[in-house]
């Protein structure tokens, strides 16, 4: 059972276990509150059966005093209990679900990152998990706790007496098949809600990230029509949630109420016959006042209970989706990169690579050319195991790269994406990143070598001042050199620079260029580059056109051969003499 709730709700071993403690301790709780009206039954009982027969009434009200206060004891204890077994263990086990979450997303193929937006993925992680820890915590604990205590209630009646539990019960099962008729509709329409919910959330993020294009283009207008129609439709779909939800839960709630009145009606039809006696029927008005309270209060929660399972399936696929593993030892004798025979597509149905073969030697530059959507990225990614290939094999050392773990692969690369990722915090911690254990001295050597210090100088804070959120305060150009810095201050044996100085000006890149070349003797390097002057030192070209390798050899040969690459430098050289 407790492997069961684990996979149902997305749990860790001990949190099952904390669940069926949870269901356990509400289910005593309401028992515990069942007893006292087993007392108070007694204690009228006691009363009013002698004044019935004109006998004295003779009461041990200590006895019943003691129990009352045995019983709020025990009822107290039961919902201390409850509280720390729902709320407490819940709280913990929602933390280890995040943290479980996100362990888990670290090591997952960049494959599924490329099938998930990234509102999309905080969405799970942060909304999702706080809509299982809110019903872990408040809904489905009571819920099956209500469910077996009114069960057992009733097992009690029915050996009491069979006919007026009947007309207590049966109200019970009908609510639970008004609760079994509702699931299905109210699960289509959780699914449909939570689509249109990221849909707006996408919508809103959208226009925060691109308001300035926004703006530029004069789309102010109609994207802000866009975002109101989706909004609309959120609306809607929420209002016809509540609407099905209300007529489920109101039937249902409805029809436990009309236990109360068939228990009356039955009562008093059986004992005006004297079928059964006043204390009979007295005991069952009693439990029947009591009996539905925990039902009644838990299918308030029914619609947040059943939208749990499109919170569910969402956690589900990301803790089922396979990750990428390996051996946690990787240290080749030398560091030659081979592609062999290796094809890749990000879709199924379409490769972007075929049948890509070479190798590039550590000590040279291998650069990879071509136009754009040629393939030349997704080999650099395949290289550094972002992905895995299809087809044919990638080695590094002789080592297929596909049986080490990804992390201690790359703990001998040094990456430098067209893409800057950068963090809100110090100049000095962004290029810590490189090396989290480097001293202030050898982040400010990596940093002079990479030419940050032209800017960084200017700046109130220098080296500590906080560049916002991925770099906002710096231009493209600072965002790389910063990058640049990382990989300068990693010193790894593997380098790959995907378009590493696109963003310097001629100044700078040479400046660059003389750190790189620093930063290269005696590593294997992956350049990617659309300057001809930034690779025209490279040992090793490769030309790419539609996923496919058409040229390779040294830049010399290749101009000799006037095909693709003597075309590509003639062109450039032509557009550098353009004037306006």
């Amino acid at each position: 059972m407790i492997d069961y709730l684990s996979k149902k709700f997305v749990l860790s071993h001990t949190g099952a276990k904390n669940l069926v403690k949870a269901c356990i301790s509400c289910t005593f709780s309401y028992l515990a509150i069942a007893l006292s009206m087993g007392i108070l039954y007694s204690f009228t009982n006691s009363l009013l059966l002698p004044m019935l027969e004109n006998q004295s009434v003779e009461v041990n009200y200590g006895i019943y005093l003691l129990a009352f206060v045995i019983v709020t004891v025990l009822i107290y204890v039961a919902h201390y209990i409850q509280y720390n077994m729902t709320f407490y263990n819940t709280y913990i086990e929602s933390a280890k679900m995040r943290i479980s979450m996100a362990e888990h997303l670290r090591k997952m193929p960049l494959s599924f990152f490329g099938k998930r937006n990234l509102s999309d993925l905080t969405t799970t992680i942060l909304t999702d998990v706080t809509g299982m820890e809110q019903a872990l915590s408040h809904f489905i604990p009571e819920f099956i706790g209500s469910i077996i205590s009114t069960t057992i209630l009733s097992i009690v009646m029915l050996f009491f007496n069979f006919k007026m539990a009947i007309a207590a019960v049966w109200c019970v099962p009908v609510s639970f098949l008004l609760i079994i008729l509702a699931k299905r509709k109210l699960l289509k329409i959780g699914y449909e809600d939570k689509q249109l919910k990221l849909k707006r959330t996408e919508k809103i993020q959208e226009g925060l990230e691109s308001m300035k294009d926004l703006k530029a283009a004069h789309y102010t207008h109609q994207y802000l029509e866009e975002v109101d129609k989706v909004i609309d439709d959120n609306e809607k779909s929420q209002i016809k949630s509540e609407i099905t939800n209300a007529i489920f839960v109101i039937s249902a709630q409805m029809v436990l109420k009309l236990g109360i009145v068939t228990t009356v009606l039955a009562g008093v039809y059986y004992l005006a016959s004297h079928q059964i006696s006043l204390s009979v029927f007295l005991m069952f008005l009693i439990v029947a006042s009591r009996l539905y309270d925990p039902l009644n209060g838990t299918l308030q929660n029914l619609a947040a209970m059943i939208s749990c399972q499109s919170k569910i399936d969402r956690l589900s696929e990301i803790e089922n989706y396979p990750i990428q593993t390996g051996q946690e030892s990787f240290d080749p004798d030398y560091y030659d990169i081979e592609f062999n025979h290796v094809s890749f597509g990000y879709d199924k149905n379409q490769s972007v690579i075929h049948d890509v073969s070479f190798t590039a030697r550590q000590g040279e530059i291998t650069a990879l050319i071509g136009q754009s959507g040629g393939g030349k990225s997704t080999i650099a990614k395949l290289a550094s195991r972002f992905w895995d290939a299809d087809k044919g094999r990638i080695t590094v050392g002789g080592i297929d790269i596909s049986q080490v773990d990804p992390e201690v692969l790359l703990s001998k690369y040094a990456i430098v994406f067209q893409d800057v990722v950068l963090f809100n915090a110090s100049i000095l911690e962004n290029i810590r990143i490189g090396k989290k254990d480097a001293s202030d001295k050898e982040v400010l050597a990596a940093a002079k070598l990479a030419c940050c210090d032209e800017f960084v100088h200017q700046m109130e804070d220098g080296y500590q001042t906080v560049i916002g959120e991925n770099g906002a305060r710096l231009s493209g150009g600072q965002r790389q050199r910063i990058s640049i810095a990382r990989a300068l201050l990693k010193d790894a044996p593997i380098i790959v620079l995907d378009e590493a100085t696109a963003s310097l000006d001629v100044e700078n890149e040479t400046f660059v260029q003389k750190a790189l070349s620093t930063l290269i003797k005696n590593k294997t390097v992956i350049m990617i580059a659309h300057r001809m002057r930034t690779i025209a030192n490279a040992d090793h070209l490769i030309v790419l056109k539609d996923g496919k390798i058409v040229e390779e050899g040294r830049p010399q040969d290749l101009m000799r051969q006037k095909g693709i690459y003597y075309h590509m430098a003639k062109i450039q050289g032509i557009s550098q003499q353009w004037k306006i």
